[in-house]
């Protein structure tokens, strides 16, 4: 089977004579060509590898039976599969690791081509049939969830792709001017570098030609051809590294690929690695406020469109792009999408084929030729790691110290928790317009950037709580309580003389407490009057306690000790316990006062101001 994906051609197959069971190879071979066409598949590896494993497994398992794999086969119940299904499960446990998702995989894609042949024939055995439609034995494995790069790491990640991206624009600039200086080699001779650049671009270079009009080593080139090679030594030392250098002045490789992938998906928070792998250049719409792109999500099934604004707009006169041609600015989405659009427009005028965006210049037929593709960035010497290593100090050490795994994936959560620094705020908020607030706790709040702001706001709201419990009434002695309306006074309890007067005069007396200011209650919505007076009052920033009030307090206390002989001890001690606390603080301040106040409480029968609705809440 042949396909086609982002201008890649790959074949699958399977041979069933290379099995000793070929007979039931060839009906899930059948089973599987079927399968791709009526469902639509983009891509049926997976299931294409499932018929291999199995079929691998079943020959032993079935010679170690007694049985013979030839008789094996899915119309027939000469040999039970379903019990050969359950043992092959057992062993892929056996051949990946703890944490591996394949087990899953490849038995849920076996069952569901078993699956599709049983509705089709009646022949299959009820037992195998019913096996098919069951879930897998295995479970599906979650892998570790990728963090996103920390702060140190996004700035020197992004530095070294815009220190990149110059050096790309600088060297497509030289390589322009030398194709202008450049002759047709056949005529003029190949040992000029102009004329070498001449023949990339109309496809006249190739490892054949240069064979045979350059001498067999390097080291009788030219210096501007020695000098254009990638490397002194090694394969690209030689015709290779030539062939390549050459290309390079006038098309981007993969890994020069690497720095618009890096600043793009740092920018564009709404855009999956997949959607901006899969761009092509008529899904970009410029215009002097910015761009209109349309994304395809290729497992979602979805197609959008956004719109990236520039950062700066365009001054009277100047055409777009100017700013972005010769890489003067425009770090901004629109920006670098018309620098790489510029970048790989030689590319595809000299290649033609799809108009990929991210469109790269490789080796093809063995190094024979070079010839554009799609940059898919998974080939060996051609990945983000390799990217990564790429950039050296002067020593020769990695320049960059990024943690791993160095995954594109890790680039978008990046951005995403960028967003959470910039927002707070709540989940909704963080999630954007492309996400559920699910799929953003699923996939970015994990992250740990995330963790760390939450755990800095339950830091502040327990702090909160631990300074309103640090808190307690100010005890105020005889002597002060006739001048709390003076200044000094006043402003030493914290309140203003007019209150301090009030306070004096008894018309803030909540009863067991006076109260600083009882419309600005911290146990209470601001403006309103506090609505947990007295019951609340003993672990409140704004009681003033008087010794004239030490009665109320000592029967608050009393009828506090009885809430213990009524209520379980978890419930005392969260309705009562702080409240139990602070009366003891105020006791032992004032304990030389204690007697007289009890003798008041008998002597003039002195009740305690509680209401009956907090009476009734508390007591029952």
């Amino acid at each position: 089977m042949t396909a086609v994906q982002r201008g890649h051609t790959t074949t699958s197959r399977i041979n069933p004579g290379e099995y000793p069971c070929r007979a039931l190879v060839a009906q899930l071979a059948d089973v599987w060509i079927e399968y791709h066409h009526k469902a639509a598949l983009k891509n049926s590896d997976r299931h294409l590898g499932a018929v291999h494993s199995f079929a691998k497994f079943i020959g032993p398992y079935l010679t170690a039976q007694g049985l013979d794999p030839a008789d094996a086969r899915l119309d027939t119940d000469h040999i039970d599969l379903t019990e050969a299904i359950y043992a092959w499960e057992n062993d892929l446990l056996a051949q990946f690791p703890e944490n591996s998702s394949q087990p899953w995989a490849l038995s849920r894609s076996l069952l569901a081509l078993i699956h599709h042949r049983a509705e089709r024939d009646a022949r299959v055995p009820d037992k195998l049939r019913r096996r098919a439609a069951a879930p897998p034995t295995l479970r599906k494995a979650t892998g570790e969830p990728l963090d996103e790069f920390s702060n140190s790491e996004r700035l020197a990640l992004k530095g070294a792709a815009q220190d990149d991206l110059r050096a790309l624009e600088k060297r497509l600039a030289q390589g322009r001017e030398l194709l202008g200086a450049g002759q047709d080699p056949r005529e003029f001779g190949w040992a000029e570098l102009p004329n070498l650049v001449w023949a990339a671009r109309h496809r006249l270079l190739t490892m054949d030609e240069l064979r045979v009009h350059l001498p067999a080593h390097a080291k009788r080139w030219p210096q501007e051809l020695r000098d254009v090679r990638p490397a002194d030594n090694g394969a690209l030392g030689g015709f290779y590294g030539l062939l390549r250098g050459v290309h390079a002045l006038l098309y981007p490789q993969e890994l020069d690929l690497h720095p618009f992938r890096v600043l793009l998906l740092l920018a564009m928070l709404d855009c999956t690695t997949e959607e901006l792998h899969a761009l092509r250049v008529p899904d970009l719409e410029f215009s002097n406020q910015g761009v209109r792109i349309v994304q395809t999500k290729d497992r979602a099934d979805r197609v959008r469109a956004d719109y990236h604004v520039v950062d700066l707009l365009l001054e009277k006169g100047e055409v777009p792009g100017e700013l972005a041609y010769e890489g003067r600015g425009d770090w901004d989405v629109p920006g670098l999408l018309r620098r790489l659009v510029t970048a790989t427009a030689l590319t595809r005028e000299v290649f033609g084929g799809v108009p990929w965006l991210f469109t790269a210049v490789e080796y093809a037929k063995n190094r024979s030729i070079m010839d554009a593709r799609f940059a898919r960035f998974v080939d060996p010497g051609r990945r983000f790691t390799h990217w990564i290593a790429s950039h050296l100090d002067a020593d020769g050490q990695p320049a960059l110290a990024i943690s791993e795994p160095h995954a594109a994936p890790r680039l978008r959560k990046t951005a995403k928790t960028t967003r959470v620094v910039a927002l707070g705020g709540t989940l909704s908020d963080m999630a954007g317009d492309d996400h559920s607030i699910q799929v953003f706790q699923g996939h970015y709040a994990h992250g740990t950037t995330a963790r760390v702001l939450a755990g800095a706001a339950m830091n502040r709201a327990q702090q909160l709580v631990f300074d309103r419990l640090a808190d307690k009434p100010v005890l105020v002695a005889p002597d002060v309580q006739s001048r709390l309306g003076e200044p000094e006074v006043a402003h030493a309890l914290g309140v203003s003389p007019e209150q301090g007067a009030a306070l004096s005069a008894g018309e803030l007396d909540m009863g067991v407490t006076n109260c600083k200011n009882p419309h600005d209650s911290p146990h209470s919505t601001p403006g309103k009057l506090c609505h947990v007076a007295p019951a609340m009052c003993m672990v409140c920033t704004n009681a003033v306690v008087f010794v004239s009030q030490l009665p109320q307090q000592l029967l608050l206390s009393d009828h506090i000790e009885r809430m213990r002989l009524t209520q379980p001890p978890p419930v005392w001690d969260a309705v009562w316990g702080r409240q139990a606390k602070a009366l003891a603080e105020v006791f032992e301040e004032c304990a030389e006062h204690i007697p007289t106040a009890r003798r008041a409480i008998q002597e003039h029968d002195i009740r305690l101001n509680l209401s009956l609705g907090m009476r009734t809440e508390y007591d029952r």
